[in-house]
């Protein structure tokens, strides 16, 4: 997995492959404290298991955090439409981690204030 994404200004955070079974942890965030690292590891992977595929954490330009998956063309088993229910299901249930991790970007990366950045979250 690319550390950056060619096509725009987003920076990858962590992602799992189902193909090869592997987790990355973009290096430029060990900042962040073990156990955010560790729920991150928990829901990239329980995210490719359950749906296959690739499944990336990003943080867009903006500092938001956004999520991206994708599956080889000839993957007939990767499920798109539990690919999409998951996504809203984590959003929904780790809206406070992902704040949290758009706030650590926003201050530590692209070095806002805290008011600054917590005005917008």
């Amino acid at each position: 997995m690319d550390m950056y994404n060619e096509d725009d200004k987003r920076i990858v955070l962590c992602g799992a492959n189902a193909y090869e079974q592997k987790y990355y942890f973009n290096e430029k965030f060990n900042g962040i404290p073990e156990s955010i690292k560790e729920e991150l590891h928990i829901i990239c992977v329980l995210f490719t298991e359950e749906v296959g595929g690739v499944f990336t954490i990003v943080f867009e330009e903006d500092g938001s955090v956004s999520f991206d998956t994708d599956a080889y063309e000839e993957d007939v088993l990767y499920d798109e439409i539990s690919s999409g229910l998951l996504i809203r299901e984590i959003r929904m249930q780790r809206q406070e981690l992902l704040e949290s991790l758009s706030l650590f970007y926003r201050v530590f990366i692209l070095h806002e204030t805290f008011e600054e950045a917590s005005q917008s979250i």
